[in-house]
């Protein structure tokens, strides 16, 4: 846990943002409230970090204010329970009736999109969504008016899952957590939902996401690469260079609450009273919520079934159920409501007699005691959920059998039957014969395997309480933290545009490198392909500028064919480079041959074979084929059957094609790349440069570089090439390189000394987005590569201080500075990944 602020003597403070507040306001006169805090849920959860942090809630008081002078006194009572609220007139009802309890909760839960009413055009899903997003907005603007630098913002279920994203967006170095409390459902039930993807955006903007169980994360990584096509790894979600910490913490209770409970005088009467009201019958026990996942008519089947096939136990036992009414003016509630006593009155009508019902079913919440006490005397605990996310129910249940050592039957759909399994029967609510018979097995149960039971089931639940699930999530949300900022350090510098642009205009002959996709691109689309990669219109007139400037030579160097960079260059007075430099030509001759001498391409028929085999099995996958290369891309295909395929295909490559070839692999994001040993840019960067020497008959010495780009790990070599502890040793021996039909004809010539004298402050290079570089300088993306393009453009003739610091530094950003940009919150999430990815470095 993060310790006292030493230098303040202060607790770090932590600000817990819930739909509702954990308080139940009540008015007691003119601008006068009564106010009680909620015991239990998040309250218990929080305790083990409240002597860590300085706490304070926002949320939802429970009641609507309208009047400003009321606001004021309730803000000012809650303030004395370290709460803060947020009033959200007007937008409440579609919001959290509609959008959160009528569209969210029923796709979390399994139960599938409601059909929307065609007739109200009030209330629609568009409506309520806006309401959703509007609401989030509420909820941001309290806590900026809250917040102080330094702060942890901890958000709070399904409700909440936009506030993630406009937190960061507001201030991208606040702390933020995200926990859901309810289940997550799979990829084919939350891909129905309409928002889907800008939820899942939203809440991937935390930097810790939080779950209860193993298959809800699951379920949330599978769905992430289903939707957004994005990787999820054992550290998170990788989204736009950013990872998200995925992980699970089971929440759980505050058990010694439940055993002083149980200790009290007046619940010990509770217990001899009920005890006696149950002489001689076992007593079977349910609490749970009137609502349609927690399986109550299952339930009841069940027993009903039990009670037909097990004549003996009619009269020895019965079922309690406490049913908490919720949503009673919801149709479906009231429907649920019907059938569940329509269940109870023919169960009781059937095996009942006028002095014992089987089923004692009570429409009403219990009071604390009284729920203590009848979870102590009861033998068996029957939990039925058809979704839940976690069930404390059942650990509440354990916690209060330290005497009597009842049996647990648990439904698997619940959360805590991830926890709790080793000691509860589990068992499939909609399997009515199965539940029946775990009702009488645990009837029937020995008592030596009842104590052995409960044994497990009760360390568990004391050791995993609901204070050590706050304190988890609150250390790994710190430890990240910390990571992160430890990172950040080790991150390179922000280029410094107005040196870049000052060098150059002060420079005599300027060389400029780039990348082409992910550099000089256009933004892409999700149905865009490597094939349509077109140039970025905004840089047509800037390229055309720098390449008719007799002080400069701009290169193109790109993994993409020739017909590609034929395609978008063909107008211009520029050197491009295909196949990573095996090709090379000016835009006014022919493409020349520029591989290295001896390299061996037996192997690409080969490798055709394996691809095109996949190819035909993987649906919606394709082969790209170059002459020195070879790729075959899944982009398109289902993504976790694209991975499985890809695994197969490299076992096929390996165990035959490419076992002794001289080739490198590379695995990508959605592709397997296979191409030639030492075909990287910096392999091919001094043959390309000896060639543009020579074409160019080039005397004056090259006194200013800028290299840039989106380049696969392996290909970053080109960004040390000019470095100048390598330059001498690398430059003196790199001779020019011509194809075999040129070979014969013309003598290989060293790239004059004379014309390289390039300081180190003149020398820039950039990678775009990557944390882990070789380059001197970090760039956040492409569109900060063409503003920087733009003003070399008009260097020599605008005078540079017309530019001011905010343009030179941060085109888009009024308050960024050279080493404090946009790119840093990029690099910063990019820190986790592989550098090799499909769409890199083309």
């Amino acid at each position: 846990m993060m310790p006292y602020d030493d230098a303040r003597g202060e607790r770090p403070r932590l600000l817990v943002v819930a739909n509702r507040l954990p308080v139940s306001a009540k008015r007691t006169g003119e601008n006068s409230w009564s106010l009680e805090m909620s015991p239990g849920g998040l309250v218990s959860g929080l305790l083990g970090v409240t002597s860590q942090f300085d706490t304070t809630w926002v949320g939802w008081p429970g009641v609507d204010v309208y009047n400003e002078v009321e606001k004021n006194a309730l803000t000012k009572s809650l303030a004395q329970m370290k709460c803060i609220p947020v009033f959200l007139n007007g937008v409440f009802d579609q919001y959290y009736n509609g959008y959160c309890n009528g569209i969210l909760w029923p796709i979390l839960h399994h139960m599938g999109l409601p059909q929307e009413d065609q007739h109200d055009t009030n209330q629609t899903f568009e409506t309520q969504y806006d309401a959703y997003k509007k609401a989030n907005r509420m909820f941001l603007d309290v806590i900026i008016q809250n917040y102080e630098e330094g702060d942890t913002v901890w958000c709070h279920d399904y409700h909440l899952m936009f506030l993630p994203q406009y937190l960061k967006e507001h201030n991208n170095k606040i702390k933020v957590g995200w926990f859901l409390h309810s289940p997550f459902p799979s990829s084919e039930v939350y891909k129905t939902l309409p928002s889907r993807s800008e939820l899942l955006r939203a809440v991937l903007t935390a930097d810790l996401l939080g779950f209860h169980t193993y298959d809800f994360v699951r379920h949330f990584l599978s769905t992430c690469t289903r939707i957004l096509g994005v990787e999820g790894t054992h550290e998170g979600v990788v989204y736009q260079g950013r990872v998200t910490r995925v992980a699970v913490f089971p929440i759980g209770i505050d058990p010694d609450r439940f055993i002083r409970t149980c200790k009290l005088p007046e619940v010990t009467q509770q217990m001899t009273e009920l005890k006696e009201r149950f002489a001689g019958k076992k007593v079977i026990l349910g609490v749970d919520r009137l609502d349609m996942i927690k399986g109550i008519p299952q339930k009841y089947l069940a027993f009903e079934k039990f009670l037909e096939e097990n004549p003996y136990w009619r009269d020895k036992v019965v079922l309690v159920q406490i049913a908490v009414p919720t949503r009673n003016d919801v149709p479906e509630y009231r429907k649920l409501k019907s059938q569940v006593h329509g269940l109870v009155g023919r169960i009781n009508g059937r095996f009942g007699s006028v002095s014992s019902l089987p089923i004692h079913h009570l429409d009403c919440s219990v009071d604390f005691n009284y729920l203590c006490a009848l979870y102590a005397i009861a033998d068996v605990m029957l939990v039925t959920s058809l979704r839940d996310g976690m069930n404390l129910v059942s650990y509440e249940f354990v916690a209060c059998q330290e005497a009597k050592k009842g049996v647990l039957v648990l439904s698997e759909f619940a959360g805590a039957g991830q926890s709790l399994g080793v000691g509860a029967l589990l068992v499939n609510p909609w399997d009515v014969t199965e539940v029946s018979s775990a009702i009488k097995e645990a009837l029937n149960m020995p008592a030596e395997e009842r104590e052995t039971r409960h044994k497990f089931n009760f360390q568990y639940v004391y050791t995993h309480s609901a204070k050590k699930w706050g304190s988890d999530f609150m250390s790994e949300l710190n430890g990240i933290i910390a990571e992160s900022e430890m990172q950040i350090r080790n991150i390179p510098h922000g280029l410094p545009q107005k040196d870049v642009i000052q060098r150059y205009s002060q420079s005599n002959n300027r060389l400029i490198i780039l990348g082409f996709c992910g550099t000089l691109t256009e933004q892409k689309n999700s149905r865009s392909k490597e094939m349509d990669l077109k140039l970025n219109p905004e840089l047509k007139g800037t390229l055309k500028a720098l390449c008719n400037d007799p002080k400069t030579t701009v290169v193109v160097l790109s993994r993409s064919d020739k017909n590609i960079l034929d395609k978008n260059f063909g107008g211009y007075n520029i050197w491009l480079a295909a196949e990573n430099g095996m090709f090379e030509k000016h835009t006014t001759g022919e493409w020349v041959k520029n591989m290295p001498q001896n390299m061996n391409l037996d192997w690409v028929d080969s490798v055709k074979n394996v691809f095109k085999y996949f190819t035909d099995r993987t649906p919606r996958s394709f082969v790209k084929s170059s002459e020195t290369s070879l790729v075959w891309n899944y982009e398109y295909a289902d993504v976790e059957f694209g991975r499985a395929q890809a695994r197969d295909l490299l076992q096929y490559l390996w165990a035959g094609p490419i076992s002794n070839a001289s080739v490198d692999v590379v695995r990508g994001n959605h592709s397997v790349e296979v191409h030639a040993i030492g075909e990287t840019k910096g392999a091919a960067i001094g043959r390309i440069l000896g060639e543009i020497v020579y074409r160019k008959s080039m005397t004056t010495p090259i006194d200013f570089v800028f290299c840039s780009g989106y380049f696969l790990e392996k290909d970053e070599d080109i960004y040390t090439f000019f470095e100048s502890k390598i330059l001498s040793s690398k430059l003196s021996h790199e001779t020019r390189s011509k194809s075999s039909s040129c070979n014969n004809s013309r003598k290989k010539k060293k790239i004059s000394m004379n014309v390289l004298d390039l300081k180190k402050e003149n020398y820039f290079s950039a990678a775009i987005g990557q944390a882990r570089t070789k380059a001197r300088y970090v760039i956040d993306s492409s569109l900060d590569v063409v503003d920087l393009l733009h003003k070399l453009a008009v260097a020599d003739t605008t005078m540079t201080d017309s530019f001011s610091d905010s343009e030179l530094y941060e085109p888009r950003n009024e308050n960024g500075n050279a080493n404090s940009k946009r790119w840093t919150n990029s690099v910063r999430r990019r820190k986790m990944e592989i550098g090799d990815t499909g769409q890199i470095g083309m």
